[in-house]
């Protein structure tokens, strides 16, 4: 077999291959061979018409077969001999395919990248670091408060805070819009639901009272066609409720699935929790930092088979997560392409990684993975026990567990300065 190769660009490649027409013969001959002896053709017992026979009947479309198979045969054999590493599938020109000559077809494809990593040690990586403090669990029990308020009607002025149910009827210009009218809206003073001239015009309200707020839309609202105009609301309030927080009680503990030990068993599972989260906040975050790092020390040219690929996965996982099932409603390609772009460029560099450092999944780093993925439902062992039984689901679980093992050694080698975050600022809690 003969090959020959021409680069046409960084990546790319045009491949010549001829295969010899003997070669395509002997695979045809055998072919109907072995098709002789199963062949069933009227007028012969099965297995005894004449090779002649069984030539004149299938012979043209053995040899199709046979040209199929060879072209990708002869292709894997091509790029081996060449010691290339095709990324993504060849576009293949046939050349020559007539009956006894020379198999000859032309091979576009690209390559895989040469990586050569820049020394981890010149990297420089900016490490979150965090832990829970019993001011953190002070507030995340307050923030439990907060989402079992009981409100209850008061006769008095409303204050900030409270809950007042309303009915409103706005005009602009003396017309009703689109959206200007409701009846029996709830809203929590203060909360910024609401414009905030809207709610400052209710404060000191009664249930029962009927009042007048004149407001400016912000230019920027989100209704483009109020933005900017000035609006009159004749609102009517029908209830004032005052918020009532529960007491931290047994009562409290058990609406969250704590029957015994009492508030002390309840901060130990909040406690749990909140670390839980934040290790795997800090995780993320300092996965992304050292990416980023790894990413602009090592800029590669990338396969556009791969990124084309990785755009269409992107856009099959926006359809998905949209409940589109037709693929001719598919989002537009382009806002994918960056993110395309750094996922196979991470992709290659931290396979070069493992595979030059030889990295494996630990297994209880693997087990951590599980109980993490398992963590938000209810029977968490029994979604275990799912993913290690489907062989694929664990090599996903496997390959986070290595990508985990990776930025772990990345920051063990490279120059990190830790910077030291509050539960609040890196949850966002509160805020």
């Amino acid at each position: 077999m003969q090959v020959s190769v021409e680069s046409i660009g960084t990546l790319a490649r045009r491949m010549q291959v001829q295969v010899p027409a003997d070669r395509v013969a002997q695979e045809v001959s055998a072919r109907l061979k072995h098709l002789s002896r199963t062949a069933r053709l009227k007028g012969f017992r099965p297995g005894k018409a004449p090779l002649t026979v069984i030539e004149r009947q299938f012979g043209p479309q053995v040899r199709r077969e046979v040209i199929g198979d060879l072209l990708q045969s002869s292709f894997a054999e091509a790029v081996t001999q060449q010691q290339l590493a095709p990324a993504g599938s060849p576009r293949i020109e046939p050349q020559s395919l007539g009956e006894g000559e020379d198999l000859k077809y032309v091979a576009t494809f690209e390559v895989y990248p040469q990586i050569a990593l820049a020394p981890v040690e010149t990297l420089t990586v900016e490490r979150a670091v965090a832990e829970v403090t019993e001011a953190d669990v002070d507030a995340m029990i307050e923030r439990l408060r907060t989402q079992q308020t009981r409100y209850q009607a008061v006769n008095r002025p409303a204050a900030t805070g409270d809950r007042i149910t309303i009915g409103f009827a706005g005009t602009i210009d003396g017309a009703a819009f689109t959206g200007g009218q409701a009846d029996n809206v709830p809203f929590v003073l203060g909360e910024g639901k609401m414009l905030p001239e809207f709610e400052t015009g209710l404060l000191g309200a009664a249930a029962g009272e009927e009042r007048t707020i004149d407001l400016d839309f912000p230019a920027d609202y989100r209704a483009t066609e109020l933005a900017g105009k000035h609006a009159v609301f004749k609102v009517t309030v029908a209830s004032v409720e005052e918020a009532s927080l529960p007491a931290l009680d047994e009562a409290f503990c058990e609406a969250f699935g704590v029957t015994e030990g009492g508030i002390a068993k309840l901060r130990e599972e909040v406690t749990g929790n909140m670390r839980r989260e934040l290790e795997q906040a800090l995780r993320n975050r300092n996965k992304a930092e050292v990416m980023e790092q790894l990413l602009q020390a090592n800029p590669i040219e990338l396969p556009n088979a791969l990124v084309d690929a990785q755009v269409r996965d992107l856009q099959v996982d926006a359809m998905r997560r949209a409940g589109i099932k037709d693929p001719a409603q598919a989002p537009a390609p382009q806002p994918f392409v960056e993110p395309a772009r750094r996922r196979v460029a991470l992709g290659l560099l931290l396979g070069d990684l493992i595979k030059r450092e030889h990295l494996v999944a630990d297994p209880q780093r693997v087990e951590q993975r599980l109980d993490e993925l398992a963590a938000g439902y209810g029977d968490p062992e029994t979604l275990k026990r799912a993913y290690r039984q489907n062989a694929e689901a664990m090599r996903q679980v496997e390959g986070l567990a290595v990508e985990d093992q990776a930025v772990e050694w990345l920051l063990a080698h490279a120059q990190v300065h830790d910077k030291h975050w509050t539960f609040k600022e890196l949850m966002n809690f509160g805020g």
